[in-house]
């Protein structure tokens, strides 16, 4: 309840009219689970404005990936983050050492087999605003361990001056989100991630252009 409160009463008005949040491919957003949301990162907002662009309906099956040495360190962040966000801790290091990429993707994996809706930045962190960093491989992993799982890539314009990194200060901004088609396995991991990463950086280059997106 206190999940579908935040989102209905703060979040949803703060995008949609405070920002002004326009999306644009509705038709292309799952009805149910599971699905692998891709998208760009520049901004802490990225995760509540790709959740709010699904219907509330559709909070208990969504997830987000996130850092769990960042996000799941105790207090109330964690608290925060795990039961109203709804985030799939990654652990990236265990006793000092780096985990593989399967064992760092394991719970993220788990969530797609269990049949959730997961939000995933394949970047890895957030960049500058508006500019798009190499993929990491970790998408076509799990795109290999799920091959019957759609990715839908989504571009996120404008977040990243609306509420930049190592900002605290929300700025007013016009914000949209592109929607894509959703993309199925293709059987070689680098092609794949490649493949996402175009489709997204074309979604970037028509930014503002609204004849692309009719």
């Amino acid at each position: 309840m206190l999940r579908w409160l935040f989102f209905a009463a703060f979040v949803r008005p703060l995008v949609f009219l405070f920002l002004g949040l326009k999306v644009r491919g509705y038709e292309h957003l799952p009805i149910q689970g599971p699905a692998l949301v891709v998208a760009n990162h520049n901004s802490h907002l990225d995760t509540v404005v790709l959740m709010s662009i699904f219907p509330l309906s559709s909070l208990p099956d969504l997830r987000a990936a996130a850092a769990a040495d960042y996000w799941a360190s105790g207090g109330f962040k964690a608290w925060f983050a795990s039961k109203i966000i709804g985030i799939v801790p990654v652990v990236r290091k265990r006793d000092g050492a780096k985990l593989s990429a399967q064992e760092v993707l394991e719970p993220i994996d788990s969530a797609l087999k269990a049949g959730r809706i997961v939000i995933f930045f394949p970047e890895g962190t957030r960049g500058e605003p508006e500019r798009l960093q190499d993929f990491k491989v970790g998408l076509g992993i799990l795109a290999k361990e799920n091959p019957l799982v759609p990715v839908l890539p989504v571009y996120l314009y404008g977040l990243g001056k609306a509420l930049p990194r190592g900002e605290a200060l929300l700025v007013p901004q016009f914000v949209d989100a592109f929607v894509g088609a959703p993309a199925l396995f293709t059987g070689e991991v680098g092609p794949f991630v490649r493949h996402v990463q175009t489709t997204i950086e074309e979604m970037r280059e028509g930014a503002g252009r609204d004849e692309v997106w009719e």
